[in-house]
Order: C-alpha cells, then structure tokens, then sequence
C-alpha cells in the first residue's frame, strides 16, 4: 500500500463506511481501531457488521490496495475522529475515546495537515481538541486546518447517504472550513454547508433531539391509547390524513448510538433551557419499561386462564428493523428485564441479524412463533410480516407487525 492520505480512526458502523467510500475513490486510508480482531477481519476483506453493500465495497478496496486496517496510526494528510462518544453516569457525555484518539494522532502531525471530528459531541469538544492537540505540540499553532462534520446516515442504507446526504461542515475558522469542504468535496455528491464548528456540533445533536421528541409524542399516545382502548396506529394512520399532520410510528422506546444519546448532550449542559428536550428523553425510557410491564402483566393473565406458566416468543434486540445494531437498544432492555423477572416460564428470544448473543440464547423466528403461547414484537423485521400462524397466540404487538399485515 502506498503513503496513506486518510486515517480513519475508529472503524465501527460510521469509521468503516466512511473509510471504504473515501478508498472507493483512489485514496489510500489507513483505518485504525483497537480491537485486533476487527483489524484482522477488515484487512481479510470481510466485514463485521451489517450493512448493505459496505461488504462489497471493503473487499474491493483492500483487494485494490487502497485501504488497510491496523491498530495503530500512521502519518498522513487528513485525521478523522469517529469513535464512540457515550455517556457516563448520570447521563454525562463521555468524550474520553475523542479525546484518546486525538492523543494518537498528535505526534504524527504536520503543518497543513486537516483534522476532522465527525464523533457526535458535546458543543465545543472541537475547540477543546484543538486546545489539546496545541498545547502539546505549540509549534503547530494556527498551522493546521481543524474542523467538525457530523454524519447524518440511517443504518441499513449508510453506502448510499454518505453520498448522497447533505453535510454541515464547520471549522474553528473559515480556512479549516474550506479545507474541509474541499476534501469532503471529493467524496459527496450532497450540498456541502459551510458554518462554525459550534453550529455544526449543535446541529447533529439538535437534529436527533428532534427526532426523540417526536417519536416521544408517538409513544405516548401509544400509552393514552392502550389505557383509552383505542388501536393507536389506526389512529395515527387517520390523523396523518390531515395535510399538515406527520406523526411517526410509536415502538418500545428508542435506541441506537444517536437519537437515545445525543438528547443528553444538550440536557447536561443546558439543563433548564432543555424541558421538553428532557421530557421526551423520560418519555421514550419509560415507554421501555412500561412495555416490560405489559408482558409481564399479560404473562400472568394467562396464567390465571389456563392454569399454567406461558411460553413467551420475544421477537427482537436491535434498535430499529433490519440492522443488528444493539447499542441502547430498548428491545434488549426490555428483555433483560423481562427475563430479570421471570418465573420459571419458558422463552424464545429471536434475533434474525445476528448468528448468536453472548447472553442470550436465540432461536429461529418461524420455531419461536409456532412453541410460544405468547408473542412479543418489540422490533419490526421484515421477517416477521410474512408470519401468518398466529391463531390462537396472544400477541403484544408494540412495533406495529400485526396492524400492518
């Protein structure tokens, strides 16, 4: 492999996308990540994740020579940052892994060299890097180009967004924005919108805090409408009739590394200016938990029926369809708590996008819905909507399967 011209440090759902795409073009990237078996797989041309066609296009890209993984960084022009950026207790945000990567990276750079951060962070964690990376090496004081640009993909269809999205692209100045565009340029067909780095932090976080709470919305109707006896996707599916009306598909809460996490960046640091913010991060937990309830109120009901324990068929664990992402996933929350309280009754936990679980035991989705008694849909797999053996079930439907079949 030629000298590198991209570090990508992290090559997780967003670092490797992102890392084949930019090698797609020609470019020589140098992909960094910590677990040496993920190095391993990468640089065999295979894939740990899912991910629509990312298989295809990191195979072609080691095969050609133009991307390389390993577990340490080496020199080159461009750095960019996309590793985790969670939360500590008491809903904190963690920029420990942003702050170890630029660590890494520090004694590598040069004058004209471009730093990016696309890690969701917390508003000024850019500028707080540009601090650090200056205070270590001051001789290269406002000689280096620094700048922030969020992604703004939805799993399952990262390949195609991170072309085709537009992008907010802010530097600590307007010449480490221009840089920035310039190379992004290359890459992306989406409109390109320059700002600051502080505008472009605020705006991935803004952008999912809108989403949670609008999703907060759908769910607690969903609560209202249980306890009301009213089929709330056929009321939804009746309000959005109104031209001026849009409200989204109620769940069993909300997940995933963005829209779950990123709400609490701003409530940490703007607790009183962020009511509503807050509200509908409580909302969309409780609807977790309340989900948890159900079954577990349901699981007895039978019992008092039937006079024996249920079988209960828990049909998935990721955060949304189709993936096999299960960070913050409420789904896998509401079964370990399911399971935290269970009595002797016998489950089946189904997971179609993953081969195994390291702490559960999972069982095929057509052997699960024909042994239970009790069947939970907590994430709507495309899979599920072909089920039509469901006579004589009790169904918990919290994903909207069964009103869509």
């Amino acid at each position: 492999m030629n000298k590198p011209e991209v570090v990508m440090m992290g090559l997780g759902y967003i670092g490797l996308p992102t890392a084949a795409l930019i090698a797609q073009n020609e470019t020589y990237v140098h992909g960094v990540d910590i677990n040496p078996s993920i190095v391993k797989i990468i640089n065999e041309g295979k894939i740990h994740i899912v991910e629509p066609d990312l298989d295809i296009a990191v195979a072609k890209a080691v095969r050609k020579g133009y991307l390389k993984a390993d577990i340490k960084p080496v020199e080159a022009n461009t750095y960019l940052i996309v590793v985790p950026t969670p939360f500590k207790a008491k809903n904190e945000p963690d920029i420990s892994f942003v702050e170890a990567a630029t660590k890494a990276i520090i004694p590598l750079l040069k004058e004209g060299d471009l730093y990016i951060i696309e890690s969701t962070s917390p508003i000024g964690t850019t500028e707080k890097m540009m601090s650090l990376i200056y205070s270590e090496r001051p001789e290269l004081n406002e000689k280096l180009y620094i700048a922030y640009c969020p992604e703004r993909v939805l799993p399952g269809n990262v390949m195609y967004e991170l072309v085709n999205n537009d992008r907010v692209i802010g530097g600590v100045n307007e010449a480490s924005t221009e840089k920035a565009i310039q190379f992004y340029d290359q890459f992306i067909t989406g409109d390109l919108h320059r700002t600051n780095a502080r505008t472009a932090e605020m705006c991935k976080l803004v952008e999912n805090s809108s989403r949670d709470v609008q999703i907060a919305f759908a769910n607690e109707l969903s609560l209202i409408c249980d306890k009301a006896d009213i089929n709330v996707w056929e009321l939804i599916e009746l309000a959005n009739k109104h031209p001026r009306v849009n409200i989204l598909q109620p769940g069993c809460g909300v997940g995933g590394h963005c829209i779950a996490v990123d709400p609490y960046f701003i409530v940490s640091d703007y607790p009183m200016e962020s009511q509503i913010i807050g509200k509908a991060r409580e909302i969309n937990n409780y609807k977790s938990f309340w989900c948890a309830e159900k079954i577990q109120s349901t699981k007895l009901q039978f019992q008092l029926k039937h006079g024996r324990k249920p079988s209960v068929a828990l049909m998935g664990l990721s955060f949304k369809a189709n993936i096999d992402d299960l960070r913050e996933s409420p789904a896998k929350y509401i079964v370990q708590k399911v399971l935290q309280d269970s009595n002797d009754e016998e489950y089946f936990i189904v997971e179609p996008n993953i081969e195994s679980h390291k702490v559960f035991k999972l069982t095929n989705y057509k052997d699960a819905i024909e042994k239970a008694d009790i069947i939970v849909f907590l994430v709507a797999h495309k899979e599920f909507y072909d089920l039509t053996n469901l006579k004589n079930k009790t169904i918990l439907d919290f994903c909207g399967i069964t009103s869509k079949n």
